[in-house]
């Protein structure tokens, strides 16, 4: 090992760490990061979220010795799920990709200074359970760094189509031309049934009737699913209501669609580097059943970020079969979990066993492996 790297790096927790601040938007910026590692998703998680979850910030700092420069951040938290006391980055199930923050020219940089990563283990712990799930890839193998086993795929992908100018010719080459006909159809009925009309959301009265408009819509189609919409819980949408506001104009945008002024469709999103992000849709199905609004409006996002010169539009994780429909390719997500003591190890070998052993585990210890989607 070059002597040089062997104690290149300090490690610390910082849990009163600022997102907000000025060097970890520059780190934010300069990174391979996210735009669920973004200083107001992020601010607002730890402040909002987490101590409704009754989840401890566990923020992991890492400097360059020489400069004291800000060289990594590890957003992570400390979770209680049943029995179990884990460790995991900060998700709370409102994240879709989960990685550290830096550049993997620094994270290779760190794997090479052997005090720095034992410090960090050393840190982390004590954990039952070390979860990090729905990693997007492979260029920073925390596994590594955290001497954790090898990660494996999930059971679900992530899907994202690239978008290209025209909007027309993107239409051509992402759809299918029977479903082009379809949704041109379903166009025409929507329009002969009043004032049709789609905008972005540019203020905070409209940011909010929105999110209202989407609690009332999504309630009743995920009541059987799991425990329900997430947004349905009070801290849940303080949370997005909040960075739809904060992020207004920049980080977010807020897509609706109006019937001669009434809001029957809405789509939330996050603006990251040329990619807009889809979090969270909602659509008066009971209204417009035979109409399809919901593939009507995803049209309509991906005409408007092709207008803005987007290149992306990532349908994130799910593997829903509309994404297909328009043109989204599934890219895989990895995750790595480590037990840490005795019932740790005897929960993660129940987790990998027959289907109905993992069943009942994630039951009796309120443990969920895969997340469920907002």
């Amino acid at each position: 090992m070059n002597k040089n790297n062997s104690d290149a790096f300090d490690v610390c927790i910082d849990n009163a760490f600022d997102f907000l601040n000025q060097e970890y938007a520059e780190l934010f910026d300069g990174s391979d990061a996210t735009a669920f590692q973004h200083p107001v998703w992020l601010d607002t998680l730890y402040r909002k979220l987490a101590p409704a979850a009754a989840a401890k910030p566990l923020i992991v700092t890492i400097r360059r010795r020489a400069t004291e420069k800000l060289a990594m951040v590890l957003p992570l938290m400390r979770v209680s799920r049943g029995p179990m006391q884990t460790v995991e980055f900060a998700d709370l199930r409102v994240s879709d990709y989960l990685t550290p923050v830096g550049t993997a020219v620094a994270f290779s940089e760190l794997l090479q200074d052997e005090d720095a990563g034992l410090t960090l283990r050393q840190l982390v712990r004590p954990f039952d359970l070390l979860r990090m799930c729905k990693l997007p890839d492979g260029r920073m193998p925390i596994e590594n760094l955290m001497a954790a086993p090898r990660r494996i795929v999930m059971e679900m992908n992530a899907y994202a189509t690239v978008l290209v100018a025209p909007f027309e010719q993107w239409r051509a080459s992402a759809l299918s031309r029977s479903y082009q006909k379809e949704l041109a159809k379903k166009l025409r009925q929507l329009q002969k049934k009043g004032t049709l009309s789609f905008s972005c959301c540019d203020d905070s009265a409209s940011i909010m009737a929105a999110m209202e408009m989407m609690k009332n819509f999504r309630g009743p189609r995920f009541r059987g699913d799991g425990d329900g919409d997430l947004l349905q819980r009070p801290e849940y949408f303080d949370f997005y209501s909040s960075v739809a506001l904060r992020g207004q104009g920049a980080f977010v945008r807020l897509y609706t669609m109006k019937m001669d002024g009434n809001l029957i469709a809405a789509v939330l999103g996050l603006c990251h580097r040329g990619n807009f992000l889809i979090i969270m849709s909602a659509f008066d199905i009971a209204g417009y059943k035979s109409q399809s609004i919901g593939a009507l409006m995803f049209e309509q996002v991906a005409r408007d970020c092709i207008e803005r010169e987007d290149q992306i539009l990532d349908f994130t994780i799910g593997d829903e079969p509309y994404k297909k429909m328009f043109g989204g390719q599934p890219s895989p997500l990895w995750s790595v979990t480590q037990a840490g003591s005795v019932a740790g190890s005897l929960a993660l070998f129940a987790l990998r066993q027959a289907p109905w052993i993992k069943l009942a585990a994630k039951r009796m210890a309120e443990f969920k492996l895969l997340p469920v989607r907002t």
